[in-house]
């Protein structure tokens, strides 16, 4: 079992900046991903950020040039700078590690409690 512990959300003006983090705790395979989802009022819960064990990152078209994510591997950390945030930022964020034990099996899927992020204007 994983526990993922979020921190960093809060309300921020237009332009500004946050950071999240995330720490991770428990049985995490050495191939993971971990990652930021985010959902507003109404809306699905959408991918902004992932990041896999071996360094490789992928961003959602909204957030590419003002988001950055990075983790700490020894440490079991996720972290998302946010910055230029923007009104329709404003969701609830997730963070998320995916893990398998081997490449032929399904992964494990964890997920945060959520942290609100809102920007405004």
């Amino acid at each position: 079992q994983v526990q993922l512990v979020e921190s960093g959300g809060g309300l921020v003006q237009v332009g500004g900046s946050l950071r999240l983090s995330c720490a991770a705790s428990g049985s995490i395979f050495s191939l993971n991903t971990m990652g930021w989802y985010r959902q507003a009022p109404g809306k699905e819960r959408e991918l902004v950020a992932t990041i896999t064990s071996g360094g490789g990152t992928n961003y959602a078209d909204s957030v590419k040039g003002r988001f950055t994510i990075s983790r700490d591997t020894a440490k079991n950390t996720v972290s998302l700078q946010m910055n230029s945030l923007k009104p329709e930022d404003t969701a609830v964020y997730y963070c998320n590690v995916k893990t398998w034990k081997s490449a032929i099996t399904r992964p494990y899927d964890y997920w945060g409690q959520g942290t609100q992020v809102t920007v405004s204007s």
